[in-house]
Parts: C-alpha cells; structure tokens; sequence
C-alpha cells in the first residue's frame, strides 16, 4: 500500500497554514513530512490520514484518489489535540483504553499481556509524559494497528517528546519494515536527521537481525501476539485518546 502526498497544501503563501508538501510512504520506506510552526503539523497529518481534503495537490492511495479508504486504513498516532494521550495517563490506563477502542477485551490480564509482549511491563504505572519517546510512540503506534483495518499509520511530531532522534525513528523504520505504511510528520531539523538516517539504512542494506533479546524486541517494532484478530467494527479513529471510555 502506497500513500502519496502529491504538492497538499492549506491557505495561501505567504503565511500559508499548510506550505505545500510531498512526500511518498510505503511499506519498508517511511514518509517524511518537513512541516513548522504549532498548527501546521496537525494540518499535516489530518491531510495524510485522509481527515481534512487539502487547498491544492492531491493525497493518492496506491495511484487513486479514495479519501475514505485512506481514513479506513491510517490511524493518527500521538497527533497534538486530535489523538494525544493525557499527560498524566499511565501506559496501562492508555493501553486499556484503546483495547476498548479497539474491540478487544480490556481485561486487566489483557492489558498485562500487551504490556509484557511489547516489553513494557516496567512502565506500566508511568505517566506516559515520563516514559522516553521512542518508548512512547511504540506503544502508541502498536495499539494503533490493533484497530481492525488499520495498516498504515500517520505519526505526529515524535520530536516534541525530547530524545535523540536515531531512538525514537528506529521505531518508525521498524514498524515501517514490517509492511506498515508509515507517514511521519515532524520538523524540518528532525526530517533532515531521520532522511539521513533512512538513507545510510538504504545503502548499507540493513539486514535484519534475527537474534533479538528483549530489549532488542523493544525497538523491533514486533506487533503483540497474545491477543486474537478482531474484525469487528469501530467508531472513527481520528477520536482522540483522552475522550474514550
């Protein structure tokens, strides 16, 4: 699945609210999207996720124009008043919560067991403001692809969080080897570092490791297995974090 961001972009220049972006995701090759200023980033992933149609340029999936079938299949993840998670909610509440929202069960064992499979068990009772980024948006973006349908991901701002750059994009690479098609929208500095980043992988051929530990796991972007598929439908996946039950 291939998901072209082609010239989008909100208002006019100068002071455009969205300046025109491009970018190109697809599974193994994250999209990068370079935007600034406190409201464009939001634009941004709205756009990409097929929540908001753009002023000019077009957003393809796989070469055709279907802003519903791009909202089916991208979930926003940690996108700033839209799909945020709560400063002071801790990793288990969140992840909870979106089993919830997921139609999974949200068991106490249930959240106990994705905790324990994405080796987070040591950050259960942590306030996920407290927790490191790329810890953060593993979490965020695994539970994400336990919505049915959901294949692809539009992550927002991941550098806002603090942590090196390199830690928290391995997390968005990894998930992005695995077939997920990741757009990742962040600053220009932060794009620049992980464009880099992205490249020195591409040209060295990245082979995969296959002897992981657990703290290798971590950072593997491996989805949680101890809980069956579920087909079931759910209610729209822009609904932000905070505002479910």
């Amino acid at each position: 699945m291939t998901l072209e961001l082609d010239h989008v972009g909100i208002g006019d220049a100068p002071g455009a609210a969205l300046p025109v972006v491009s970018a190109v995701a697809a599974p193994g090759h994250p999209g990068i999207l370079a935007v600034e200023t406190e409201q464009a980033p939001v634009l941004a992933s709205l756009v990409a996720g097929g929540r908001m149609t753009p002023d000019t340029g077009r957003v393809l999936l796989d070469g055709h124009d279907d802003p519903a079938a791009v909202r089916r299949a991208f979930a926003l993840v940690d996108t700033p008043g839209v799909a945020e998670p709560f400063p002071v909610m801790s990793l288990k509440r969140i992840v909870h919560e979106e089993l919830a929202f997921a139609g999974r069960r949200p068991s106490r064992a249930d959240v106990a067991t994705v905790l324990e499979e994405l080796d987070m068990t040591t950050w259960a009772d942590t306030h996920v403001q407290r927790v490191p980024t790329d810890v953060r948006i593993r979490l965020l973006a695994e539970l994400a692809l336990l919505r049915p349908d959901v294949t692809g991901l539009v992550i927002t701002s991941p550098e806002r969080h603090g942590g090196a750059t390199a830690e928290w994009f391995a997390v968005v690479r990894d998930i992005a080897r695995r077939g997920v098609t990741v757009v990742l929208v962040t600053s220009k500095a932060a794009a620049e570092a992980a464009s880099a980043l992205l490249d020195t992988i591409t040209d060295h051929g990245d082979a995969a490791d296959t002897t992981q530990g657990p703290e290798d796991a971590t950072r593997s972007g491996s989805s949680p297995t101890g809980l069956p598929a579920d087909t079931s439908d759910t209610t729209d996946a822009t609904a932000p974090l905070e505002t479910r039950s």
